[in-house]
C-alpha cells in the first residue's frame, strides 16, 4: 500500500496572476511543495502535481514530480479541490492507501510536520488529519452598522478568551477510499495543532508573496549566525 502526496496547482489565478510559477526565494512556487515532499522521501511513495497549465507541468517535471493533466472541466475557479484529486487517485494505476495534500499557496511548512502529523495519523488510525493553529483575535461580526462580538464580551483580556481555531493549510492527509467519495476532512478527522510562524502564510496577493520572501530570509540569516 502506498501514500502520494497530491499537489494542485492551476494555472488561471486571478488576484495573483501566474503565481504558481512565481519564484520565492529563488525557486518557483510550485517546488516549494515538490522539495518538502522529496524531503519526506521515506513516508511519501509518488508525487504528483495535478494541473492544466503546460507551464506549470515544466517545471514540476524539472523537479522531479509526476504530473497529471487535469481536463478542463474540473480546473475552473469555483472547482473544489477534492475533485483533482479524486482525478489523480482514477488516473494511476496502482492501489493507493493514504493521500497528502500539500497545497502550493502554503510553500512554507516546520521541517518535521509532516513526521509527526503521519505518527498521529498511524497510531490513531485515522482516517483523516489536518493542520490548525489557534486565532488569539477578538472576532465578531458587522450586521445594522453594529459591530457584534462573536467569541468575547467587550472588555474582557484576549488572554482569556475562549480557543478557537482556523483551518491554516499547511497540510492534510486522508485515507484514498475517503478522497474517492468525495471528502477529504472526514467528520471525526484529527485537528493538528501548530503553531510556528509559518502558519499564516498562504499565497495569494503580492504581498503575501513578499511576506514570504521576508521570511525566508530572516530565516536564514539567524540560521546562520
Amino acid at each position: 500500500m502506498k501514500t502520494i502526496a497530491i499537489i494542485p496547482a492551476r494555472g488561471g489565478s486571478k488576484r495573483l496572476p501566474n503565481k504558481n510559477v512565481l519564484l520565492l526565494n529563488g525557486i518557483p512556487l510550485i517546488a516549494h511543495s515538490i522539495l518538502y515532499a522529496q524531503a519526506n522521501g521515506n513516508l511519501i511513495d509518488e508525487i504528483y502535481v495535478s494541473t492544466d497549465d503546460p507551464t506549470i507541468k515544466e517545471l514540476a517535471i524539472a523537479y522531479g514530480a509526476k504530473v497529471i493533466d487535469r481536463p478542463d472541466a474540473i480546473s475552473g475557479d469555483l472547482e473544489p479541490t477534492i475533485s483533482a484529486l479524486k482525478h489523480v487517485l482514477k488516473s494511476i494505476d496502482y492501489t493507493v492507501d493514504s493521500v497528502v495534500l500539500l497545497q502550493p499557496t502554503n510553500p512554507l511548512r516546520p521541517k518535521y510536520l509532516l513526521k509527526e502529523a503521519f505518527e498521529k495519523f498511524n497510531s490513531d488510525a485515522l482516517d483523516s488529519l489536518f493542520t490548525v493553529t489557534q486565532s488569539h483575535q477578538k472576532l465578531g461580526k458587522i450586521s445594522g452598522n453594529r459591530f457584534h462580538p462573536f467569541n468575547y464580551e467587550i472588555g474582557q483580556r484576549s488572554q482569556d478568551l475562549e480557543p478557537l481555531f482556523f483551518e491554516n493549510g499547511l497540510l492534510y492527509i486522508a485515507k484514498a477510499d475517503l478522497i474517492t467519495k468525495g471528502v477529504i476532512i472526514s467528520k471525526n478527522a484529527f485537528p493538528l495543532e501548530v503553531n510556528h510562524i509559518f502558519e499564516n502564510v498562504d499565497i495569494d496577493t503580492l504581498e503575501d508573496l513578499e511576506y514570504a520572501e521576508y521570511l525566508m530570509k530572516k530565516l536564514s540569516r539567524l540560521r546562520s549566525t
